[in-house]
Order: C-alpha cells, then sequence, then structure tokens
C-alpha cells in the first residue's frame, strides 16, 4: 500500500535568504537576553511541504514523531495523522522520505488490513515512531489511557501492521509513548501507565531487537497522589538511557510541576541523577533530580484553568553524555506567559537560562547539540507570521531567527541525523499541512 509521490517542493538557500523578517527585540530578563533578528544567513537549506494531507489533529509537545537513518543517504520517517473518516476522527501513517527527496506513504493497518482510525484527542492522539537495528518501523499512535496502539514492520519495506498483543502490560491504559533507538539498535520505549484516580507512574520499556521482543525495565517514576508526565528520552553512545518527564496532581491536568532528569545504565541496570548519584526506582517528587523546582504561588492543581506557576512541555539532548534540557514554564511574574529556558547540570544541581521571554509561546519545543552552534533551542511563539524559531547562545546572551520562514506551522519535533543536519517536523494546523526542514 505504499506508492510513490512526485518530489515535493525544495528552498535553497538563496531563496529563502529573502523572507527573512525582522521581529522586534524581546524585553530582557534578569537571567539572559533574547533578541529576535533576521539574518544574511538562512535559517533553513531545504523545505519541503509533505504531499499528504495532516489531519488538525496531529499537535501535541510530548511525541516524538521524527526518526532518520542513515543507508545509501539520508532516510526521514514523519509519523503523522491523516484526515480520517469523520471531522472528529484521524488516520495514522509513516511519511518516508528518501535520500533523493522522493516521498511515499505507509499507512497503519490494523487486523483487518485497513488503514487504522481512531476518534480525535488533541495532546494525546499523535503517533510517536522509530527504526530498530534491523529496519523495522514501529509507531505507538492514538492512546490516552487506552490499551496499546503498536504497529510495526516485519522486515525493511513491508506493511506497517498491527503488534500490540507483543506488549506487556495488557489492558492497562498507555498514555504519553515515546521511543528512541540505541546505538545497538534496541529501542527504549516510556510511558505513563494505569488511568487510576490516585496515581499513574511511568515505565520505561526494552525492545530487544536482536530477540524482536518487548520487556519491562522498571516503572521509573511514580508517587501517590502524582501522576507522570513522560517529555523525551535519548540513549548515548554507551547505552545509557536518559530520561525528561514531569508530574502533576493526580489524576491528570494540563499543568505540570517540577521537571525532572533520570539516568538508566542497561550494563548494571541502576538509575542515577545528572551527577551520577544511585536513585532507588520508582523516584518520587521528594527523591526526583528536580530541574525546575516550585517557585511562589505554585500549586498543584488539577484546574485546567490553573493560572499560576506551572511547566508544560520540555525536550533533551546531550553533550556526548551530558545532558541538556529545554522546557516551558510560567511564573509568578511571567504575565501568563510560557518563557522558554534551557538548562543543564552545574555544581550538583541546574543552571538555568532565560532563551526567550518575548511573549506567550505554544507548547511545541526542541533542542539539539551543534559541534559549531552548541546548543540550538527550537520553540514556537503564540502568534505572528513566522512562529518557529531556532535560537543559540553566546556569552549568556541568546538570539533567535527564524527557523523555516515562510511557512506558518504552529508545532514541531527535531530530529539531528547521523549526518549533523536537524530535521524539523512542521505541523500546520490551521492549513493541514505538513512541512520537512533540514538545518
Amino acid at each position: 500500500m505504499r506508492r510513490p509521490t512526485a518530489r515535493a517542493y525544495a528552498a535553497s538557500a538563496a531563496a529563502l535568504a529573502a523572507l527573512l523578517t525582522s521581529v522586534p527585540a524581546a524585553q530582557a530578563d534578569g537571567t539572559a537576553r533574547t533578541a529576535h533578528t533576521a539574518r544574511a544567513a538562512v535559517a533553513a537549506t531545504v523545505i519541503e511541504k509533505v504531499p499528504y494531507a495532516m489531519d488538525s489533529s496531529n499537535q501535541a509537545a510530548w511525541w516524538t514523531p521524527v526518526a532518520t537513518y542513515k543507508g545509501r543517504g539520508q532516510y526521514t520517517y514523519f509519523a503523522f495523522n491523516e484526515p480520517g473518516s469523520t471531522a472528529a476522527t484521524h488516520r495514522p501513517a509513516i511519511a518516508r522520505r528518501d535520500p533523493d527527496g522522493v516521498w511515499s506513504r505507509l499507512p497503519l493497518l490494523d487486523k483487518s488490513g485497513q488503514q487504522a482510525e481512531f476518534p480525535d484527542d488533541n495532546g494525546h492522539s499523535q503517533p510517536s515512531v522509530a527504526r530498530d537495528g534491523s529496519g523495522r518501523l514501529h509507531v505507538f499512535a492514538s492512546m490516552h489511557a487506552n490499551a496499546w496502539r503498536y504497529y510495526r514492520t516485519e522486515a525493511p519495506g513491508g506493511d506497517v501492521t498491527d503488534h500490540a498483543a507483543e506488549l506487556p502490560d495488557q489492558g492497562v491504559g498507555i498514555t504519553y509513548p515515546i521511543v528512541a533507538t540505541a546505538p545497538n539498535g534496541d529501542l527504549y520505549l516510556a510511558a505513563r501507565v494505569g488511568s487510576g484516580a490516585d496515581q499513574r507512574p511511568g515505565k520505561l520499556y526494552r525492545w530487544d531487537d536482536a530477540a524482536a521482543r518487548w520487556s519491562v525495565v522498571a516503572t521509573f517514576a511514580g508517587a501517590l497522589n502524582r501522576s507522570v508526565y513522560p517529555d523525551d528520552l535519548t540513549v548515548d553512545a554507551a547505552g545509557r538511557v536518559h530520561l525528561l518527564y514531569e508530574w502533576a496532581k493526580a489524576p491528570a491536568t494540563g499543568f505540570r510541576h517540577q521537571l525532572s532528569y533520570l539516568r538508566y545504565d542497561p550494563a548494571t541496570g541502576a538509575f542515577a541523577d545528572s551527577a551520577g548519584a544511585a536513585l532507588t526506582t520508582p523516584v518520587t517528587p521528594a527523591t526526583s533530580d528536580v530541574i525546575q523546582e516550585l517557585t511562589t504561588g505554585e500549586e498543584w492543581s488539577i484546574d485546567n484553568a490553573y493560572p499560576g506557576p506551572a511547566v508544560q512541555s520540555g525536550k533533551l539532548t546531550l553533550d556526548g553524555s551530558t545532558p541538556k534540557v529545554a522546557y516551558r514554564y510560567r511564573s509568578a511574574d511571567s504575565g501568563g506567559d510560557f518563557r522558554v529556558y534551557y538548562a543543564y547540570p552545574s555544581g550538583g544541581g541546574w543552571a538555568r537560562q532565560t532563551v526567550y521571554a518575548g511573549g506567550q509561546t505554544a507548547a511545541a519545543l526542541g533542542i539539539t547539540w551543534d559541534t559549531a552552534d552548541a546548543k540550538r533551542v527550537y520553540y514556537v511563539t503564540g502568534s505572528g507570521a513566522d512562529r518557529v524559531f531556532a535560537a543559540t547562545e553566546s556569552g549568556g546572551t541568546w538570539t533567535s531567527q527564524p527557523a523555516a520562514p515562510g511557512v506558518s506551522a504552529d508545532r514541531l519535533a527535531v530530529r539531528r541525523d547521523s549526518d549533523g543536519n536537524d530535521v524539523l517536523y512542521l505541523p500546520d494546523t490551521a492549513h493541514n499541512s505538513l512541512y520537512y526542514a533540514r538545518r
């Protein structure tokens, strides 16, 4: 059911330079200053519209919808929601881009051989994708306290079919699945597990690529009256798994607290904090390696109209084995805006810098580590012609530029490929369009 398509448009560096426009300077913030600037240099070397219709439900902050693979060139896999049979439904699929820039489409097939279809549930219904060391694609889709909805190929190039029965924890509600590939070809999956009113813990799973089998690693975080919100995970060159997650008052809420970090070493089975100190799992809010502590006026609330300080979305990258984090936080003095912050381990704790404090942002972030720019933080503003920005830092000052000028995207995800390029996944939910960019 995969079909080749005509090549989508690509924008050259010279053409994109003309699209850059000035943006007013952002306000200063005590930690660091951010300024939007237009540069003669181009923000992205390639921008393409994915040649398949995207459903407006294709939006979230926690997902991992991009995978890349280096074969005869760079392959990119975008997991996304296509429009369903009605306005309130969607159909998950993969858009595959080969090294020649040709796109093909791989629908997720149910047990009857038809494309799977699910009710829309913004913030919960988006798919995550990874490619294992044997070339099999794995997709987790459309779960909000649902039993597993898991699809994979049997071999490279095969159909993407229902394999939900292969997962542990059958019949248990799963939410926020995020997945990453280890250097040895194994996969690691984190998700919130359970639908209880008193607590909803986070669990870590492993796909053994050689044995083609899933297993439970551990319940990595959980506490009475708290719910875990996985944000991101990545695996370093030594195979250690790095996790980023938030805490909320159980059962669930749109506003979370105490953004936290945890590291797992498969060689020893041990968990540790960012300083390497051992931690006993499941960690709790009291024992977690907390990046963003509670601030003045912050409360644990399940009120989705709660106006106080809170975390909402975070992303993780590595400088070698050292975690670097981007996250959104609304403080008591931010005027209701979620500002963008950068955090890194320092002195046994976490140091923080303000990346952007010039207005409201959307619940979408990305962060990569670049040999020239060091850290790059991607974020989305609440309004504007260009809403997706990339920020870099020099001497404590963060400077931003449009990451995909001329594209009216309002969500994003980022994955760095093995050639050192940032691959951007850019949904435009107002126009049901998905864009690919490479920097």
